[in-house]
């Protein structure tokens, strides 16, 4: 789904979201089963503050939610890369905006609508604080995935706004 004009993220040019390894590899699968796939992140508590993987278009996004941008999901054993829309409420954007988050994936299952919860797994997000203008700062999550890279590193898959390169 591509962002209706005025709902990029501020900070243009900056990572604001990350994909771990396991869950670029779900979204493979989810993609194989479901076509084409976005996120949202709700302000809700409990599950509801998960991210939710929808089909594309089936979460009907207004004016309150704001997009962050999108991730790539690299290609990978005979797929070819795409993207997935990572939308979020702007109400939550507002508490969230010094924020960097990636999206990991855990087992157990969710209490929400995401596509993975069949699998017996739940996406998560991730968050460390973000410094000034030029970037996410350089400090590593307690408890973060083993397969979590931090900024710089390989086999996390980052997204910029999408008027900047990413």
């Amino acid at each position: 789904m591509q962002p209706r004009p005025g709902e990029t993220a501020p900070g243009a040019g900056r990572e604001r979201v990350a994909l771990t390894p396991r869950a670029a590899q779900q979204l493979r699968r989810l993609r194989a089963r479901h076509g084409e796939l976005m996120f949202h992140q709700s302000g809700g508590c409990c599950d509801g503050s998960s991210p939710m993987c929808f089909p594309d278009g089936d979460f009907l996004l207004s004016e309150a939610d704001e997009h962050l941008g999108d991730l790539l999901v690299p290609a990978d054993e005979g797929q070819d890369a795409f993207t997935v829309g990572v939308w979020m409420s702007k109400e939550q954007h507002a508490r969230w905006a010094h924020t960097h988050l990636t999206i990991d994936l855990v087992p157990g299952r969710g209490a929400g609508f995401s596509l993975e919860a069949p699998d017996g797994v739940r996406f998560l997000i991730r968050s460390r604080l973000l410094e000034g203008p030029g970037g996410p700062a350089s400090c590593e999550l307690p408890g973060a995935a083993p397969d979590a890279v931090s900024d710089g590193g390989t086999g996390v898959s980052r997204i910029g706004s999408s008027t900047a390169p990413a």
